[in-house]
């Protein structure tokens, strides 16, 4: 049990329904609904009762409700304190940061991030932390387990914790096709996701709405994509190298031997990469510089990348 399940037992009963509490959470409400299954497994019993009606605590319901808003500010007003705490007795160093706790989801940022930091600051301690959720990553940054945070969100989508955490956005990229070179549209310029309509998809997974999006975006080009397969980066690229699947892909994907990279006509799908952190956390005073790595990172990548169009100026 977590501090971010709290938050989330809290949303639900604010909100009055799941529904309501995934788009305050800027999470897709499928993903919220299996969040909460998990909850109330952790807690033995249902929190919750559900119907048209929106959503009612359950007795247990009412008493992990009670517990946690007394535990969630208690917890919060510790975590301010300590920053403080911290950002003084720091205060006489360079920037105020003796090292970068950096978590991150599937990306081109991270490399770079860490690289440009250790060339900067090569005394500092630096740490990373992997997920494939983006609120995870908020809830670390909330927990003060994390000092910054580089996550994914579709399209215009809200980061998660927008409210009480600061999100800044280092580059809108189009989302690509990436497809066996045996594929018919492999050497395309670009393929009309209509002409994918009979393939079978692969994606890394992730929190948010992307798979709804993707859903509409299919739904538009008058067809229904079959489930797609959930994998780590490399298990997609191999499901796509054997020529069984196509995957979605972010432009700045460095190409492989059997696979290709193709833009989807007509941009259907985006993908804003952002980089978050604690307004009231010592990392806020060094934001300016991480965002600068950031979007030094995009821009290398980018370069590197033969399909992904060029950043304004």
């Amino acid at each position: 049990m977590e501090l971010r399940h709290l938050r989330v037992v809290c949303a639900i009963a604010d909100a009055g329904s799941v529904t309501k509490a995934a788009a305050a959470l800027g999470l897709a409400a499928p993903a919220l609904t299996t969040q909460l299954q998990r909850i109330e497994r952790a807690f033995g019993g249902q929190l919750f009762e559900r119907d048209r009606r929106g959503a009612r605590p359950t007795p247990l319901g009412e008493l992990v409700l009670a517990r946690a808003r007394v535990l969630l500010p208690a917890v919060q007003g510790l975590q301010e304190e300590a920053a403080q705490f911290a950002g003084a007795a720091q205060a006489g160093g360079e920037d105020g940061l003796p090292g970068y706790r950096i978590g991150a989801v599937n990306g081109p940022l991270i490399g770079g991030v860490v690289h440009r930091l250790a060339a900067a600051q090569p005394s500092a301690q630096l740490s990373t932390y992997p997920s494939w959720s983006s609120s995870e990553l908020a809830a670390m940054l909330l927990d003060a387990r994390l000092d910054f945070a580089l996550i994914g969100t579709c399209g215009d989508a809200s980061p998660p914790e927008e409210g009480r955490l600061t999100w800044h956005t280092v580059a809108m990229a189009p989302v690509c096709a990436l497809l066996p070179e045996s594929h018919p549209y492999a050497d395309a310029v670009e393929v009309e996701l209509a002409a994918l309509a009979g393939s079978r998809w692969a994606a890394t997974p992730g929190d948010g709405c992307f798979a709804e999006c993707f859903a509409a975006a299919c739904a538009r080009a008058g067809f229904t994509p079959t489930p797609i397969h959930e994998n780590d980066l490399g298990g997609c690229t191999d499901l796509v190298r054997g020529g069984n699947v196509v995957a979605l892909c972010q432009p700045t994907f460095r190409e492989v031997a059997g696979v290709r990279v193709v833009p989807l006509a007509g941009t259907p799908l985006r993908w804003r990469h952002l980089i978050g952190w604690h307004p009231s956390s010592p990392a806020a005073h060094v934001s300016p510089r991480l965002i600068t790595y950031a979007e030094d990172s995009y821009a290398e990548a980018v370069r590197l990348s033969p399909h992904h169009p060029p950043l304004p100026r």
